[in-house]
């Protein structure tokens, strides 16, 4: 997520009125999550085990909650909780804005456009041309969507990432401020759910079909061409590269990558990074014919107990 002008490494200290290493002219151009930033970023840190990995990354200012020496060309922001300032500076930069319509004023729809009635189109929402969005579809503000797509009844478009704090008083959630971006030529069914990015993109690319049912989580990034068949579930940070093909009720946890080409029959559920080109069964996921045949040998124990027995 990028500010709308820069700002300086003074100025964001007191937005969040924290403590600064750094240069006070250090220039800071947006926030973003570890595994998409870049210079000119925050980051936040509040974890020993992940200080090294922060401190090293592409973020230009780092978000800590521990004195530390500042690395040469970078600026340091000083927090007992730097969690609850990261979501500070994203409620400062993206605010919440009330709708006073289905469709808002500052939305941009491309001609030969269909939005039936009663689908809600957030603030500064774009739609290319020739897309249909149907009816009870919720958008919300700032996604993006391409040309020749349409969008079937009931679907919700940048609601929240399901991302959580554990604290002793209960779970604090880390604010939103990203978008879902939509290429063109892609389908999405029925009573879909698509998280938006916590500080960048949910993005769905050119050409994927995605059946009813099917909730994608926040910063995953589905390539080209993908189909994506009912009731599955995709967890957050997730790559899928371009023509995977995810059959119905596959469970896909968070940030792994799934190869090109892959196929995952139904009910598999994907716990680790699988190579691309292969078709892949069963929990923990495995080749699918290797795990056939083990389901096979399974179904003969009683022949074999029953062998041993009668000798």
């Amino acid at each position: 997520m990028k500010f709308p002008i820069p700002h300086s490494l003074q100025q964001i200290a007191s937005i969040i009125q924290s403590e600064y290493i750094g240069n006070a002219d250090f220039q800071v151009l947006g926030m973003n999550e570890i595994h998409v930033v870049e210079a000119g970023d925050i980051v936040f840190v509040d974890h020993p085990k992940y200080y090294d990995k922060a401190l090293s990354s592409k973020a230009t200012t780092i978000l800590i909650n521990k004195k530390v020496d500042c690395p040469e060309g970078k600026g340091l922001l000083i927090s007992d909780d730097p969690f609850r300032d990261f979501n500070k500076l994203t409620a400062y930069f993206k605010p919440f804005q009330k709708a006073n319509q289905n469709i808002s004023d500052s939305a941009m729809i491309g001609e030969n456009t269909v939005v039936q009635p009663t689908a809600f189109v957030g603030n500064n929402v774009v739609i290319g041309e020739n897309c249909i969005i149907h009816s009870n579809v919720s958008i919300y503000d700032n996604c993006i969507i391409g040309n020749n797509v349409t969008i079937h009844a009931g679907s919700v478009l940048g609601s929240d990432a399901f991302y959580y704090k554990n604290r002793p008083e209960g779970f604090d959630k880390l604010l939103s401020g990203g978008r879902v971006v939509v290429e063109d030529f892609v389908d999405i069914g029925a009573l879909c759910t698509i998280d938006k990015g916590v500080t960048g993109d949910t993005t769905i690319k050119k050409g994927t079909k995605i059946d009813n049912q099917v909730h994608i989580g926040h910063d995953t990034v589905i390539g080209e061409k993908c189909l994506i068949a009912s009731q599955t579930g995709i967890a957050g940070c997730v790559i899928i590269e371009d023509e995977v093909t995810l059959w119905g009720q596959v469970g896909v946890t968070s940030a792994i990558t799934i190869g090109k080409k892959a196929v995952v029959l139904a009910q598999t559920g994907i716990s680790k990074s699988i190579a691309g080109g292969k078709t892949y069964f069963g929990s923990p996921v495995e080749e699918a014919r290797e795990k056939l045949k083990q389901l096979a040998n399974v179904k003969r124990i009683p022949e074999i107990l029953n062998r041993i027995e009668s000798k």
